[in-house]
Formats: C-alpha cells, sequence, structure tokens
C-alpha cells in the first residue's frame, strides 16, 4: 500500500493547509467551486489536500485521519467531480454512487451535507436510505423513483439491495465506506460483504476511518485495488506543565483540542462534574456517561440541583424513539449554550456546530471511542476542551493512552467543591420516580464496567461500591449478584436513617394511582392464593450399586494394603527416632492395650511388627521405582538424612 507523505506536512503547519480548493490539481469545476465557497470552504484540511487528488486520479484510499478533520467533504468533492465526469447522464434506476455510514444521524448528516454539492448535478437523483422506516414504503419509493446515488445505513442497503432488483449497479463509480471501523465494531461485516459482492470490481473505493484496526485492514484487502493509504496526524503541543521538555510526538487528536483528565474519589465525582458544569455555564456541553440508564438518570437529577437550575439539559441515547432522538438532537443542535448528556451513539461522526466542551464523566470501554467523543470539539480550524472524570484507581488509564497517540494533561482536583448527594438524596425521597432511576443506572454502571475492554486498569472487583452508591445519591445500595456474591467494598455507605423505601410516591399522581393499584392487587391475590409452604424434595432412593468385577475389588483392596502398610512404615520410622517408644507403638499398630494399659503382646509379636514394618518399607520403594519416582524417593530420603 503506498503512502501519502503530503497530508502529514500539511498538518504540521495546522488545521488547514494553504491548498486552495480553486487551485486543485485536478481541476475543480465551477460550480463544486462556487458551492464550497458558499458554504465557507475556501482552504483545504490535510485530508482533503491528500484524497481528493487521489479519488480523482482513478485511485483507491484508504485514509485514517483524526475526527473532526473535514472527513466528509473529502469523499463528498470527488463523488460529485466524478458523476460530473460522464459523458451523458444515467437512467434513472441506474445507481453510479453508494455512500454508507454507520448510523442513522450520520447518514443523514452526510445526506444534508452533500445536498449542495448533489444540486450542482443535471439529471441526477439521490435517495437516503436509513432504519425506522416503513420497508414497504421505501421499496415502492425505490421502484417509483429510482436513484443514483444511494446514502445510507449498512442494514438498509443490505434490504434493499437484496430484496430489490429494480436497481442497476453494473455501471457504479465510486463506493465511499465512512467510519470503517465502526461498521466492523457494530456487526455489519456480513452486510458490508453483501454489498461488496454485488457492486462491480472495477470501481472507486474510499475506505474512511479515524482508528484504522485490523478489521479494516482485511477490508481494505477485500474491497480496495492497490489503495493509497493516506494518514494524517497532528504533533501534539506540550503544554505549561511539560515546559522544557521533549514534544509528545504524533497526536490522534485534533490540532485545537486541549486535553485533560481530573482524578477524584468516586464519592465526591457527582459534586465535582455538577462543579465543573457551573464553572462553564454559558458554554455548550457534551457529558457521555456509560449506559442509557445512567443518561436517563443525570437528565433527571441535573435539572433538580439548585445550581443547575434554568439550565438547559437534553437526553440522547440509542434506546430513545427515532423521533426523540432526531429532535433532541436538533434541539441541542440549535442552541447557543446548554448540555447534552448523552451515550457513545453521539461520539461518532456527528457534526453538532460549536460544541465548546467534552465530559467524560465515564471513560468508554472502548479505548478506541476516547478519541471520537473528544472530537465532537475543535473541529475543523476551532479550538476546544475535553476533560475525563478518573477515581484513584484508574490513574493508569493516562499512561495507556498517552501511548496511544492521546496525551492528557492534569488538572487539579478542587477540595471546596459543594456535596450535591445530600440535593440528590432529598430529590429520591420526594420521587419515587428519581429513587428508581437512580437504582437501575447504578446497576447498569457496574454491569457496563464488568465489560470494559481495558479490564487490567478498569477492575470491577476493585470498585469501591459505598463510595460509587454515594456518588449516585442512593438510599439502599442494591440487592444484587456482583455485591452478593463478591467481596465488594461497602465502606464510605452512609444509610439514610427511618426511610421504608416502599412508602415513597411518584410525584406523577396517575404513576402513583397506578402503583397503588398495583399494590392492592397484588395484595388480593396473595390473600387468596396464599403461597403454599415449600414441601422438602424427597429424597430419592438410592440406585442399587452394581456389583465390582474381580479386577476393581483387586484394585481396591491392593489400595488398602498399600495404605495399610504405608501407616505402619510411618509408625516404625517414628519408634526408630524414638519418637515413640514400644509400647506406644504396639498401641498404634493394634497389639497394646486400647485403654493404655500396658502391652498384651509378647516380644516376639513385636519383632513380627517391626519385620512386617520393614516389608512395607521395601514394598513401597519398588512401588515407587516402579511409577519411575525411585529417584525421587531416594532424593527426599539424602536431604533428610542431610538436614539430621
Amino acid at each position: 500500500m503506498a503512502t501519502s507523505s503530503p497530508a502529514a506536512a500539511a498538518a504540521a503547519r495546522g488545521a488547514l493547509t494553504e491548498q486552495k480548493f480553486s487551485e486543485m490539481s485536478p481541476e475543480l469545476s465551477a460550480e463544486v467551486v462556487e458551492a464550497l465557497h458558499r458554504g465557507g470552504f475556501r482552504r483545504c484540511t490535510p485530508v482533503q489536500a491528500a484524497t481528493i487528488p487521489h479519488l480523482l486520479s482513478h485511485k483507491d484510499v484508504a485514509v485514517d485521519a483524526a475526527t473532526g478533520s473535514g472527513k466528509t467533504l473529502a469523499f463528498i468533492v470527488p463523488v460529485v467531480e466524478i458523476l460530473r465526469r460522464r459523458s451523458s447522464p444515467p437512467k434513472s434506476h441506474e445507481v453510479l454512487a453508494v455512500i454508507v455510514s454507520p448510523t442513522r444521524e450520520l447518514s443523514s448528516q452526510i445526506y444534508n451535507v452533500a445536498q449542495p454539492f448533489f444540486a450542482t448535478l443535471k439529471g441526477v437523483s439521490s435517495m437516503l436510505l436509513v432504519g425506522g422506516l416503513d420497508i414497504k414504503a421505501e421499496f415502492k419509493r425505490v421502484d417509483e423513483e429510482g436513484a443514483n446515488i444511494l446514502v445510507g445505513t449498512p442494514g438498509k442497503l443490505y434490504d434493499v439491495m437484496q430484496r430489490e432488483d429494480a436497481l442497476d449497479f453494473k455501471n457504479l463509480e465510486i463506493l465511499i465506506l465512512d467510519e470503517a471501523d465502526r461498521l466492523l465494531d457494530m456487526g455489519f461485516q456480513k452486510q458490508v460483504n453483501f454489498i461488496l459482492s454485488k457492486l462491480p470490481k472495477l470501481r472507486r473505493t474510499g475506505l474512511f476511518s479515524a482508528t484504522q484496526t485490523k478489521a479494516v485492514a482485511e477490508l481494505s484487502k477485500a474491497g480496495l485495488r492497490n489503495p493509497m493509504r493516506v494518514e494524517v496526524k497532528t504533533e501534539a503541543k506540550p503544554t505549561s506543565k511539560d515546559a522544557g521538555q521533549q514534544e509528545l510526538g504524533p497526536s490522534k487528536t485534533p490540532l485545537g483540542l486541549r486535553l485533560e483528565y481530573m482524578i477524584c474519589e468516586a464519592s465526591k465525582k457527582s459534586s465535582q462534574l455538577v462543579d465543573f458544569l457551573v464553572q462553564n455555564n454559558g458554554k455548550k456541553i457534551m457529558v457521555y456517561f456509560a449506559t442509557c440508564a445512567c443518561v436517563d438518570y443525570w437528565a433527571v437529577v441535573l435539572p433538580l440541583l439548585n445550581s443547575l437550575k434554568g439550565s438547559p439539559i437534553i437526553a440522547y441515547h440509542g434506546k430513545m424513539k427515532q423521533g426523540p432522538r432526531e429532535k433532541a438532537l436538533a434541539s441541542f443542535s440549535a442552541l447557543s449554550s446548554g448540555i447534552l448528556v448523552c451515550t457513545d451513539v453521539a461520539a461518532r461522526g456527528l457534526d453538532i456546530p460549536s460544541v465548546d466542551l467534552i465530559v467524560q464523566y465515564d471513560p468508554p470501554q472502548d479505548p478506541n471511542v476516547f478519541i471520537h467523543r473528544a472530537g465532537r470539539t475543535a473541529r475543523y480550524d476551532q479550538e476546544g476542551d475535553a476533560i475525563v472524570f478518573l477515581i484513584p484507581k484508574e490513574d493508569a488509564y493516562v499512561e495507556f493512552l498517552k501511548l496511544r497517540g492521546v496525551p492528557l494533561t492534569e488538572r487539579e482536583c478542587p477540595s471546596n467543591t459543594e456535596d450535591v448527594v445530600p440535593q440528590i438524596r432529598s430529590a429520591a425521597l420526594e420521587d419515587r420516580n428519581v429513587m428508581e432511576k437512580g437504582l437501575r443506572a447504578f446497576v447498569s454502571f457496574v454491569r457496563a464496567y464488568k465489560e470494559h475492554h481495558c479490564s487490567y486498569i478498569f477492575r470491577w472487583k476493585d470498585l469501591e461500591i459505598g463510595k460509587l452508591a454515594m456518588e449516585y445519591g442512593l438510599l439502599q445500595i442494591p440487592s444484587m449478584p456482583e455485591v452478593k456474591h463478591h467481596s465488594l467494598s461497602l465502606e464510605g455507605f452512609i444509610p439514610v436513617d427511618d426511610v421504608d423505601v416502599t412508602q415513597i410516591k411518584y410525584k406523577d399522581k396517575a404513576r402513583e394511582k397506578q402503583r397503588k393499584k398495583a399494590l392492592k392487587r397484588k395484595a388480593e391475590e396473595e390473600a387468596q392464593n396464599p403461597k403454599p409452604e415449600k414441601k422438602r424434595a424427597r429424597e430419592k432412593p438410592e440406585k442399587p450399586k452394581r456389583k465390582k468385577t474381580g479386577k476393581q475389588r483387586q484394585s481396591v483392596q491392593t489400595k488398602e494394603d498399600l495404605d495399610e502398610l504405608a501407616h505402619e512404615y510411618r509408625l516404625l520410622k517414628k519408634l526408630k527416632r524414638g519418637d515413640i517408644d514400644e509400647d506406644e507403638y504396639e498401641k498404634l499398630t493394634g497389639f497394646g492395650d486400647s485403654d493404655g494399659g500396658g502391652s498384651d503382646g509378647d516380644a516376639g509379636d513385636l519383632e513380627e511388627r517391626k519385620e512386617k514394618g520393614n516389608k512395607a518399607q521395601k514394598k513401597l520403594k519398588q512401588k515407587g521405582r516402579g511409577r519411575g519416582g525411585s529417584r525421587k524417593f531416594e532424593g527426599k530420603s539424602k536431604m533428610r538424612s542431610k538436614r539430621r
């Protein structure tokens, strides 16, 4: 695979190169340059300067560039230029370009960004194919309208290409796979392979990803023909803390991004988050949590706190229905300041305008996602800040990220922050909804922590459950297997006295009415049908034992004889060493008085027992030699004699 070096050199100079779109070679059409100027794009980013000429020169590309580096325009411009160069307009159902991306939001974003450029193509139609819509209606639309450019998710494209014969892919010019690593991480390998199999091999292909994984490398071998490798990395600038030291070297983060970390105790983490949000009031902030349940909980709790009342706080996660999800994203995009609490569904590809600050309250399960989260700010030539919250036992994560080309600087954890846990607990006591959401969030976080990819840093069995429960403002620690069956630390948890959690009511009167009805119905059912006492399980009759064969009986007898001989041999050794006297020896071998009196046997009997013990010694030695163990046995004897 060939390597393109101009992009790396350009990246060192800044977020934008000196290369103008109007002066590119091969030359761009006047209509495309005008569309770029209308969008405020005059100079290329490094990835655009390196990628566009390759695709326009009939080469395949595999692009590895930092998030927010302008990859979308790096493939939209070539797609449009390639289709403009066709000698005749396509037929209505003749597909010339396919752009695949992993999520609905990203596909929709690409489609919207591309519209001003697609509009410059006369007689060329485009179609967005994403999930969440009626599949029959989609097929009908494809049949009736057709399309020359398809933008969509792999699942929907797979459905259309598998069941729909109306579209013709024989003359396809270009295929783009955006966020290729995520396409494979999300389990779309089957769909991507199917799409590749249905497309002609004589085409141009672009593979775009912020992280090149082994799976992406395998995909590039299957889908690309001798591709050009475009790798764009920025140089990490040393901070005041690093002054006097050598430069940090290549970084995978955008040039204008300042990355920090803060280490604080788990029980103080929520208070530090609130203090940090208050300090940055008036900014546009995205806060990442580990699970959907965590997002639901903090989206309810944060607006109830005195210091955050009035701040716009919007929830966004993968379990929301498509309508509310799109509305949430649109609402946050339109805000000049506010807080979006979200999961990793908002970590990749989304170009939300003017995000000032990224807060990673929970580090991501997959370390690759760390860069994508942080990359929602400092996009193109802008600047931005990102911070990750860590507990003391997670501090090795900082060095781990540095080794991966993601350097962080430490932010001191303030000691004078207001404790918000009493406010959270007060809210839980007043509203059962808050209490239940807190319990669900806590359980989901512990289980997500167990699945962490960096399990040697994020060790779930070292979780301080007591402090974690205080961080979430819980009234009680939930009874879950991870707590019951493992000795996780409960230190630091302060229980709330004199509270019966079963009596806490919902603030929502309709929900409380339903709860009371359900409790009443349950009580009536229990009164009518009392639970029967558990009967003891009947003891199963023992199965008749099979008779042992002669060989088995002989084996058992031989083992018993050897055990008896070994016992007598040990007693004889004790007698020889003087550990026991002859009377005690006789008693232990069965020849003495069981009540501890004198021996009933004569000297001849004793000599006979000694002789038997000597024979036992010989027999055991022979047994050891027979199993290849004589040297070991003799070696131990020599060692004992030396010790003596």
